[in-house]
């Protein structure tokens, strides 16, 4: 499933710039289902000013291409809807009549079936959530009815089809979403009378829980929430088919083309993974397409790792021995992470997590940038996020006799970390932690983690050096009078180099 996010550094091999205007999103759309063949696309009308035109446009662009391969069949637009916010539903509202309408010009068209027929929606913590954006719909599919139709024939085929799948984003969330998933699917059976072996989705996030948890937490919560609904699944008698949310470095899922059989195995059970925009545009194209073959065939023959009640109590358990040396330690270099991260490019038109238009993301008593700016600011400092809290984390798990259950879960973490490790700037954090004393507990992750993995952090080839070379520059720009235009170069060019701005 490709999306949006905006986490390339290189231009796209289509663009003589990186920035992809949202007037140009159409195009991409086309060329990924063409030239990458992803099955699905995520259109976001959560985070990002969105082309509400999509239909129209595609079917006016590539009206041969749809009649042979049919939207909502061959291929998929998946709608990403702002999160349920009490009052604030405008732009949920739009979302709807744009399916509604959609519905109406594939019958004009020809198509078989309604384009869109799925939303993802986002910051689920609770049943309630999707049942309630179900009833909404339908209540909004009624008015467009009574309003544009004379029959109930149009309206039953979007309703039949329509799904909300819930997008899971927080640690707490993820081990305990059997309180989500159990309810709302249980409600769906009671609508529709009975399972279907059409299954159902559920997103889980991997980006946003290492950012209010770190890395390690992300990992075990994502691996239990595998478990957690395949098993429920199974309990009302029909399969489920994971989406995962997933970014290139580390932190944000190691899902890119250099990594394949790695990931494949990491999040067994997992059935369609997200492929952003470093994954397409930060890697020579024929690599890129090889990969997404590899996971349109592996990524089914992979099962998911069922983990005892036991296992999973022990599990949030040692999440937590990670997440609390996580949260105060990021709450201490916010101020550090906005100010590098006010430097980092846009890619994409984007709204912002704040006022009007948005939500905050934010660790504790502060608010910090979105996933992809706050690992593009930690790496461009040469102090990769999936360090810290990670070495204390690993001391404290052997303390508690835990580690061999951390390797189970999470048995991609040594090849993680060695990959972060590469683009650590040692250097960088002797200097930092003479000015602040928290860099001293980041001093104290590097050894835990060398101690404990047996590795050593830092780099091996020529360009980890290059990187680690422009990390200091960074560094030093950062405490200099002019900044500016420069250190966005600084941070551009190591993104480069680690193929992922964040």
């Amino acid at each position: 499933m490709a999306t949006q996010h905006p986490d390339n550094a290189s231009v796209p091999w289509w663009r003589q710039d990186a920035f992809i205007p949202t007037q140009d999103e159409i195009d991409e759309l086309l060329l990924l289902f063409r030239e990458l063949d992803v099955a699905e696309y995520m259109w976001d009308w959560e985070g990002k000013y969105v082309d509400e035109a999509v239909g129209e446009k595609l079917f006016s662009r590539a009206q041969d291409f749809f009649q042979s391969h049919p939207l909502g069949e061959d291929y998929h637009l998946t709608y990403r809807i702002p999160a349920v916010e009490g009052e604030r539903m405008h732009r949920m509202a739009r979302a709807f009549m744009n399916v509604l309408s959609l519905a109406d010009l594939a019958v004009d068209v020809g198509l078989p079936r309604p384009p869109v027929t799925e939303m993802f929606l986002p910051l689920t913590v609770s049943a309630d959530q999707p049942i309630a954006v179900r009833s909404a719909f339908r209540e909004v599919a009624a008015y467009h009815r009574a309003v544009f139709h004379k029959t109930k024939a149009e309206e039953s085929e979007i309703l039949q089809h329509f799904e909300v799948t819930p997008l899971v984003e927080d640690v707490d969330s993820l081990f305990g979403i059997e309180g989500i998933v159990r309810p709302y699917w249980e409600a769906l059976l009671k609508e529709r009378g009975g399972p279907s072996d059409r299954g159902q989705r559920i997103f889980l996030a991997r980006s946003d829980p290492a950012l209010n948890a770190g890395l390690v937490p992300a990992v075990l919560a994502v691996k239990a929430a595998l478990s957690i609904t395949a098993d429920v699944g199974e309990s009302l008698g029909f399969p489920v088919y994971p989406v995962l949310g997933t970014g290139s470095l580390p932190f944000r899922g190691s899902v890119n083309p250099l990594y394949t059989e790695t990931f494949l195995a990491q999040y067994a059970g997992t059935r369609t993974y997200s492929i952003q925009s470093a994954f397409r545009y930060d890697y020579p194209l024929p690599l890129v397409k090889e990969a997404i073959a590899a996971i349109e065939r592996e990524a089914p023959k992979r099962k998911v790792l069922k983990l005892s009640a036991k296992e999973l109590t022990d599990l949030q358990s040692l999440s937590g021995l990670f997440s609390q040396f996580w949260k105060p330690t990021i709450e201490a270099l916010a101020p550090l992470i906005n100010t590098i991260a006010a430097s980092v490019p846009s890619r994409r038109e984007r709204l912002q997590h704040i006022g009007l238009f948005g939500y905050s993301r934010g660790v504790g008593k502060v608010k910090l940038p979105r996933a992809i700016g706050f690992t593009a600011a930690l790496y461009s400092l040469g102090i990769p996020p999936e360090l810290i809290a990670t070495g204390r984390g690993l001391k404290a798990a052997e303390t508690a006799g835990m580690l061999p259950l951390l390797k189970r879960t999470y048995p991609a973490l040594e090849e993680d970390i060695r990959h972060a490790g590469k683009y650590f700037n040692r250097e960088n954090l002797a200097l930092l932690e003479r000015r602040d004393p928290i860099f001293s507990a980041i001093a104290e992750d590097i050894r835990g983690i060398e101690d404990v993995l047996k590795i050593t952090l830092g780099p091996e080839k020529p360009h980890h050096t290059i990187h680690r070379n422009i990390t200091s520059t960074i560094f030093h720009r950062l405490h200099g009078e002019e900044a500016g235009e420069a250190l966005t170069r600084d941070i551009v060019d190591a993104g480069v180099i680690r193929r992922s701005l964040g």
